[in-house]
């Protein structure tokens, strides 16, 4: 993905505010090189913060006609109001090593034994992984096939199948679990019989 960004000039707590109240947002550009102070559109940011891959992947980012290969490190956003505060990117080549969290895209669920056969659920018990690799080989999500899953399994980050070059970060968690298969329980529902209706007046009766 593609963004322009823009040299800040004036820093400090009333420059940022003033940014903000013209619709722009204040951020940095930090890492291979002196930080640098920009700022972008508000309105073209927050759009951008709505895709996925905009937090998941490298990004291009054009700055006084120069593009520059980034990753988005850190957003803040005001607590209440659909306002971005400020921005922080940080650079990269192909030797820059990163951490990321990338978002798990989970496929083939429907046609897995255990939805199809055993009528079971299977529960994403994440959603996202922290990964360690080259910015290059940074993928935009991962794929989780949830297809050879039947009754009683799950499947744990070991069971992924991901590129040589990906090293999953668990901060010490042996092999956590990703996604497991829960079983339907039928619950018995006791039907209310309906009082009979009232046969309507004046039907049913003859003249006298």
């Amino acid at each position: 993905m593609k963004f322009v960004a823009f040299p800040r000039e004036l820093q400090g707590t009333g420059a940022s505010r003033r940014l903000r109240h013209a619709g722009k947002v204040p951020g940095i550009v930090y890492g291979a090189g002196e930080p640098v102070m920009i700022e972008l559109d508000h309105n073209a940011l927050f759009h951008a913060l709505k895709k996925e891959a905009f937090h998941s992947s490298v990004l291009e980012m054009e700055l006084s006609g120069t593009a520059e290969k980034v990753v988005l490190r850190d957003v803040q956003k005001h607590p209440f109001k659909l306002q971005v505060l400020h921005i922080d990117f940080q650079r990269v080549d192909a030797t820059t090593r990163i951490h990321k969290k990338v978002p798990l895209h989970f496929v083939n669920e429907a046609e897995s034994q255990a939805v199809k056969f055993d009528k079971c659920l299977i529960n994403h018990v994440i959603s996202e992984l922290e990964i360690e690799c080259l910015a290059e080989k940074l993928p935009e999500f991962l794929t989780v096939d949830l297809g050879g899953l039947a009754k009683g399994q799950s499947l744990h980050v070991d069971d992924l199948k991901l590129d040589a070059s990906i090293k999953v970060v668990t901060h010490g968690r042996k092999n956590p679990l990703v996604a497991v298969v829960v079983p339907i329980v039928e619950e018995e529902i006791v039907a209310v019989a309906a009082p009979a209706a009232a046969p309507a007046k004046g039907k049913g009766k003859g003249k006298k």
